[in-house]
């Protein structure tokens, strides 16, 4: 299978920013550094070269956002909402997100390593050379969204609703924890280890209907 394209970020020397956000902003080559942007509003806005650094972004609003060529680390929030983003050749570190909204959003060339995110709403949306790394998901709903070229490399993912997901080349098989809530018959174009098999045996004889009895 083709593995994933990582993204490969190479940021320049940054200015520090101690601003707000604004709709349609437009921010290139900032670093933003333990700011608290909770409730602040971003729709539209581009980031461009940007590093953000231990931020709040609890109820921040940056839907049909582009970000391109950015480092996310650390950042923390409730409710961040990216419905619609565009998200390229950018590094999520360490996150500790709680339903962040990316439903129809454009994922490409992204790497999210380490953290946990909760209950991320990612249906409609389309993943194209992701990676998964280290990272906690729970419940995400990937109900409608595209994945290709998209891999999960050695994280938990608990509760994933794949209804009606579209894969190709999606690598399952180094998830520590494996399970899935709905859509396993959307797992065409997946690959999962020998083990993972057996313990998803009880789900897939659930989809077909067969009862299994000693």
């Amino acid at each position: 299978m083709a593995a994933a394209r990582r993204a490969e970020v190479r940021l320049p020397d940054l200015t520090a920013y101690e601003g707000g956000l604004e709709p349609d902003g437009d921010y290139d080559g900032l670093a933003f550094t333990g700011l608290d942007l909770a409730g602040q509003a971003g729709a539209g806005a581009r980031f461009m070269d940007c590093a953000v650094r231990d931020c709040v972004v609890d109820e921040t609003r940056l839907t049909a956002a582009r970000v391109l060529d950015c480092v996310l680390t650390g950042i923390r929030g409730v409710g961040t909402d990216l419905a619609g983003a565009s998200l390229r050749d950018v590094e999520i570190v360490d996150a500790r997100l709680g339903g962040t909204q990316l439903h129809g959003a454009v994922l490409e060339r992204v790497l999210v390593r380490g953290g946990k995110i909760d209950y991320p709403n990612l249906r409609t949306a389309k993943l194209r050379d992701v990676v998964f790394e280290g990272c906690v998901l729970n419940e995400p709903d990937f109900g409608g969204a595209r994945l290709e070229r998209v891999e999960f490399r050695d994280c938990v993912l608990t509760g994933a609703d794949f209804g009606a997901a579209r894969m190709k080349d999606v690598d399952l098989r180094t998830v520590e924890r494996l399970e899935i809530a709905r859509g396993v018959d959307a797992l065409a174009g997946a690959v999962i280890s020998t083990g993972q098999l057996l313990d998803l045996a009880p789900v897939f004889a659930a989809h077909l209907g067969v009862r299994v009895e000693d």
